[in-house]
C-alpha cells in the first residue's frame, strides 16, 4: 500500500528506490504495461529482467556519489534480502540505514491512510483442515530439535494460519489474520479455549522442555530486530509442509473445484447469450456477475484476488484490474480474458480462459492453439520424483518457442489449500533459481500464455496436484510422478487442434457435465 501512495502503481510485485532528484520502480515482465499507466513521468520504469537494465542495488551505486546513507524500513524486508543489499552498496561506500522507528512514506501519508484491519477470526475445521494444531506443533517440535535450534519465528501469515488451524480476513482474498499477537477484539472464547486445549496436549506429550541453543528464524522472515540470538537460518518447515496437501485438504480442494465449475459452467452460458444478444456490458460488470454466480454456491466466501476482466488490449495487462468508470465493454469481436478464483470453506480455486465471441484473426487462431498446446503438454507431463518445476517449464513453452513467441511470467505457482492463492515454496517457472523438488500432494497452475501489447492477451490457467504416475517401467527404481486436474471448465475449442487435443478437451469437461 506503501508503494502505491507513493508511486501510483498498484501491482504485486514491485521495488520503489527513491533518491532526493530520482525516483525509479522495478517490476516484472508481468506489470510493465501496467506499470507504463499508472507511472507518472517523474518516475522510472525499471523493466526488471530486460537486457540492460540495472538492479536496484546496481542503480543506486551509479547515481549516488560514494559514502551516502541508505535508508530502509526493516520491516519490509526479508533478512536475506537486507544482507544483500548491504553488501553491494558497500562497494561504493554507502551505509545501509534501518528505521527502525520510523517510515517515510507514513510521515506524508496522513488523513487518508487506512487504519489496520482487526476482522474476526475464525477456526478452520478439522474435517478440512486434516491435522490438528496440537499434531502440527509436535511435527514443528520435531524440525526445530532437527536444525539444533530451540525456537522458531514465524511471521508468514499463511504459516502461523496453516500451523494453528485459523483463519481470518484481514487480507483481501487471503484467509489469514494480520497479527501474530493478536487484538484481543478479533477473538472470541470459543477459539481462546480452542488452543488453550490444544496446547495442554502438546505439552503432556512434550513436556515443557527449556533449551538454550539458538531460535531457528526462516529465511524469508522479517530483519526489523536488532540484537537477536544466533540464528540457524533455512527454509522454515512450515512452507514444504503446508505445501504438500493432505487427504482431508485434497478432498476439499477437489470438491470445491466441483462447485466452482458449476458455477462457471452457467456463468459462461449467461456471458454468451448476453453478447449474443447484444447486450452492453463492462468488464467489472461481467466480474461481478461471476461473483453472483460463485456466491450462490455452498461453502462460498471470497474471491480469491481481484478478478482479471479483459477485453482486447487490456487482456495483454496481465495482472489487469477493470475499475468503475475506467473499464472497457466486453467486444464480441476481440479475444476476451478472464482469470479468476474463488476462497471457499473447503478450498481455494484459480482458473483463466480466453473466449472469442465472434471470428478470431488467423494470428489469434494460431496463438491461442500454441497456448493451449503448451497447457496441454504441461497437463500430461510424466517425471521422475526429484523433479524441480523450473526443469518442466519448458513443456509449456515449446509449442511457443517454435514460431519464436514466449511470455513474461512463469508458467505455476502453488496454492494454499482454503489458504493463499499464491504460495511456495514449489513454482514451475523459467527462473531456475528454485530447486524444490514437486511433490506428491502439492498443488500447482498450470497456465502459459502469450501476450500482444495494445492488442490481446491469451491465458489458459487449470490448477494441478502431484500424484504418482503410473508406469511400464521404473528405470533406476524412481518413481514418476504427474498430475491430476482439478478444475473442470470448458476451454473453447480451436479448429487447429488435433484429434488427441480434441478428446483432452472432452475428457476435462465430462466432469463438469455429471456435477
Amino acid at each position: 500500500m506503501r508503494r502505491a501512495y507513493i508511486s501510483g502503481f498498484t501491482g504485486s510485485a514491485g521495488t520503489a528506490v527513491i533518491t532526493k532528484d530520482k525516483a525509479a520502480l522495478w517490476t516484472d515482465g508481468r506489470y510493465f504495461l501496467q506499470a507504463e499507466k499508472q507511472l507518472s513521468p517523474s518516475w522510472i520504469l525499471m523493466r526488471a529482467g530486460n537486457l540492460g537494465i540495472p538492479t536496484p542495488c546496481e542503480w543506486l551505486n551509479d547515481v549516488l556519489a560514494p559514502g551516502c546513507r541508505v535508508g530502509i524500513d526493516p520491516f519490509l524486508f526479508s533478512s536475506d534480502a537486507a544482507a544483500e543489499l548491504k553488501e553491494a552498496i558497500a562497494k561504493k561506500n554507502h551505509e545501509l540505514v534501518s528505521l527502525y522507528n520510523l517510515n517515510l512514506v507514513d510521515e506524508i501519508w496522513k488523513g487518508t491512510r487506512p487504519r489496520p484491519p482487526n476482522k474476526p477470526i475464525r477456526v478452520h475445521n478439522l474435517k478440512y483442515a486434516g491435522l490438528d494444531a496440537a499434531s502440527k506443533l509436535s511435527f514443528l517440535r520435531a524440525e526445530i530439535v532437527g536444525a539444533g535450534a530451540s525456537a522458531i519465528i514465524i511471521s508468514m501469515l499463511d504459516e502461523v494460519a496453516w500451523l494453528l488451524n485459523l483463519r481470518g480476513s484481514d487480507v483481501p482474498h487471503s484467509p489469514e489474520g494480520a497479527n501474530l499477537w493478536l487484538d484481543t477484539s478479533s477473538v472470541n472464547a470459543a477459539i481462546v479455549n480452542t488452543y488453550k486445549s490444544a496446547c495442554e496436549k502438546y505439552f503432556r506429550g512434550n513436556g515443557n522442555k527449556k533449551s538454550k541453543k539458538s531460535k531457528m528464524r526462516p529465511s524469508d522472515g522479517s530483519t526489523s530486530q536488532s540484537k537477536v540470538p544466533t540464528g540457524v537460518y533455512r527454509m522454515s518447515p512450515i512452507s514444504l509442509a503446508k505445501a504438500v496437501k493432505n487427504d482431508a485438504e485434497l478432498d476439499g480442494m477437489r470438491n470445491s473445484h466441483l462447485r466452482d465449475a458449476a458455477a462457471l459452467a452457467q456463468f459462461w452460458v449467461w456471458l454468451e447469450n448476453e453478447i449474443m444478444n447484444g447486450t452492453k456490458l463492462t468488464e467489472v460488470e461481467v466480474a461481478d456477475k461471476l461473483h453472483e454466480f460463485r456466491s450462490k454456491q455452498a461453502g462460498f466466501i471470497d474471491t480469491s484476488f481481484d478478478t482479471i476482466s479483459g477485453s482486447g488490449a487490456n487482456g495483454a495487462i496481465i495482472h489487469y484490474r477493470a475499475e468503475p468508470g475506467n473499464c472497457s465493454v466486453v467486444d464480441a469481436e476481440k479475444l476476451f480474458l478472464l482469470d479468476s478464483g474463488a476462497q471457499y470453506i473447503d478450498g481455494t480455486t484459480d482458473i483463466t480462459r480466453t473466449v472469442h465471441f465472434g471470428e478470431p484473426t488467423p494470428r489469434q487462431k494460431e496463438c491461442f492453439t500454441r497456448v493451449l498446446q503448451g497447457h496441454i503438454a504441461l497437463d500430461q507431463a510424466v517425471f521422475p520424483e526429484n523433479t524441480p518445476g523450473f526443469v518442466l517449464d519448458p513443456f509449456a513453452r515449446s509449442s511457443l518457442w517454435k514460431i519464436g513467441l514466449d511470455y513474461r511470467h512463469g508458467t505455476g505457482h502453488g496454492v494454499g489449500a482454503a489458504l493463499n492463492v499464491h504460495e511456495g515454496p514449489q513454482s514451475i517457472s523459467y527462473r531456475y533459481g528454485n530447486l524444490t523438488s514437486l511433490q506428491k500432494g502439492m498443488i500447482v497452475s498450470n497456465e502459459p500464455g502469450y501476450y500482444e501489447d495494445h492488442a490481446f492477451g491469451i491465458r489458459i490457467e487449470n490448477l494441478l496436484c502431484v500424484v504418482e504416475a503410473e508406469t511400464p517401467n521404473n528405470f533406476g527404481g524412481l518413481v514418476y510422478l504427474g498430475f491430476e486436474k482439478l478444475t473442470f471448465v470448458p476451454i473453447q475449442v480451436s479448429s487447429l487442434l488435433d484429434g488427441s487435443a480434441r478428446q483432452w478437451l472432452w475428457d476435462n469437461t465430462r466432469p463438469v457435465q455429471k456435477q
